[in-house]
């Protein structure tokens, strides 16, 4: 009878793990690749809670000190339209540059640029302290971008940031400096347009003592770097082609499956299609495994609506009202790689954007521009320093925040916005003391005046008479300030009597609290 009992319990115990066992194991892969299983996906409370983040949108490119695009640029003796590939007639100013600084791009290319990028003043660590008390909460490093050329240690070519330029894991330092201080770790992609984008390197001179001689992009011994030719009829962002968008997938997958980010940005719509169905599903069901059966890293992709299947992101714009998902803005202090003598914005700008970003339910990813060194220029370090003083005493209205019932009010709320490259509004727009932001925590309201006031404030969303305004109010104050208001609750409006002194940074944060 024991040896009966013994072999019932054993058998029931096996039966338990097998039963764990399979759970878990349909529990890891419950994402399928398509849009249908994806709408199960649940935004993690980390980066709903986090708001802003900063980015290292950083590599070669920055080399010749010339902005943006510089790999393609290059290139560029005579410009394609981007919408029919027809030429231009016209050299890009980065090709003439390019003549004049290096030589002829047919013997000095983009290849012998990479060399020159050695990051020698680049200290993370100092940089990742820096970030934490600005005030981010995640970090996103670039692993790729149109060019190519990979930031991290890979196994599918030898261009990449281990072997050439600085000789170090780019990614992976990175990685490790974040997480010695506390931050969220993201990357991002931006290869899925290279593979058309970086065509202008296969072209030659139609004019000139140069004209006709192949630009090295159509070296064979090179394409490994630059791609293939590609047809035709294959030069929208996205490629066509069924074998690069093969490579594609074998890159993402292997920078997940190498540093398991929290979060993954591609600089597109989801890529190709099933591919990209794929390498979702593969990101999401890794994320699961790896953190204790929940979901928590985060994928955000551009132009199309996510309907709740992962981050929409807008470059350089805002949404112009609450979404009911959280999504993010992607923007940069100035222009997205260093440019001597490039205009950035201001501290105030930034933390302007921010709020208007977060009242409408979003996040700010905010590119800070690199030297081609690995350092910040003095400009850029008081932009810096003008948003740390702000964030300590007001960031209790942004971080762990929800949207109000409504974003805001006041004339920027009304009037029309110039429209967002991709799609919203504008992500640095002129606001007035009258502007005002909302946020929520628990039985807090935040109201953020946009602009220094000058003049007695005046919330009319919270008047008596207002519909918004279901509560009695209890307390008013201003956040980083020690003086008591004088605030009456008057039916058209909350009026605050002007302090007789207000911190010293030009947007005003008021905290108010509902009687319970």
């Amino acid at each position: 009878m024991k040896k009966n009992t013994n072999r019932i319990i054993t058998l029931s115990l096996l039966t338990l793990v097998l039963s764990i066992t399979a759970g878990c194991q349909l529990f890891a892969q419950t994402f399928k690749p398509t849009d249908e299983s994806f709408k199960q996906y649940q935004y993690p409370d980390w980066f709903r809670d986090a708001k802003f983040g900063i980015w290292a949108h950083w590599g070669p490119q920055a080399v010749p000190r010339q902005g943006d695009w510089y790999a393609r640029k290059m290139y560029e003796s005579d410009i394609l339209d981007r919408k029919t590939n027809q030429p231009t007639g016209k050299s890009s100013k980065e090709y003439l540059y390019h003549v004049e600084h290096y030589g002829h791009p047919s013997k000095f290319g983009y290849k012998d640029i990479i060399p020159l990028w050695k990051a020698e003043r680049w200290d993370p660590e100092q940089l990742m302290s820096l970030y934490k008390k600005v005030g981010a909460k995640y970090f996103v490093s670039m692993a790729t971008h149109h060019d190519n050329f990979f930031l991290w240690n890979s196994k599918i070519h030898k261009w990449n940031s281990v072997n050439m330029g600085p000789k170090k894991d780019v990614v992976g330092l990175w990685q490790k400096a974040a997480k010695k201080e506390g931050l969220r770790f993201g990357v991002s992609e931006h290869l899925g347009a290279s593979y058309t984008w970086f065509q202008p390197s296969h072209g030659a001179d139609k004019t000139g003592p140069l004209a006709g001689v192949p630009f090295d992009g159509a070296n064979p011994e090179l394409q490994d770097l630059y791609h293939p030719k590609t047809a035709a009829d294959d030069f929208a962002w996205l490629t066509n082609n069924p074998e690069n968008q093969k490579n594609w997938l074998a890159c993402i997958t292997e920078v997940i499956d190498m540093y398991k980010p929290d979060l993954l940005y591609s600089d597109s719509e989801l890529p190709f299609g099933e591919i990209g169905r794929n390498m979702l599903a593969h990101y999401y069901n890794q994320g699961i495994a790896n953190n204790s059966s929940k979901t928590e890293v985060v994928y955000t992709c551009k132009l199309r609506d996510s309907n709740g299947r992962w981050v929409q992101d807008l470059e350089r714009g805002a949404m112009d009202s609450i979404s009911p998902y959280p999504w993010q803005t992607d923007t940069s202090i100035g222009d997205w790689y260093y440019r001597t003598g490039q205009k950035y914005m201001t501290g105030i700008q930034v933390i302007q954007m921010l709020i208007d970003i977060v009242s409408k339910n979003g996040n700010l990813l905010l590119n800070v521009v690199q030297t081609p060194e690995g350092d910040l220029e003095p400009d850029v370090l008081s932009i810096l320093a003008e948003i740390a003083l702000w964030i300590p005493a007001n960031g209790e209205g942004i971080y762990g925040t929800r949207p109000w019932k409504i974003y805001g009010e006041g004339p920027s709320s009304v009037k029309k916005q110039e429209k967002g490259r991709f799609g919203g509004v504008k992500d640095v727009r002129p606001y007035e003391a009258s502007d005002i932001r909302f946020t929520t925590k628990g039985e807090t309201l935040y109201a953020f005046c946009m602009g220094k006031p000058t003049a007695d404030i005046k919330i009319t969303s919270l008047g008596k008479t207002s519909k918004l305004n279901e509560k009695a109010i209890a307390s008013v104050k201003i956040l980083g300030s020690k003086e008591k208001l004088i605030w009456k609750q008057e039916a058209d409006a909350l009026v605050i009597n002007k302090p007789s002194k207000l911190p010293e940074w030009p947007v005003v944060t008021i905290k108010v609290d509902f009687k319970k």
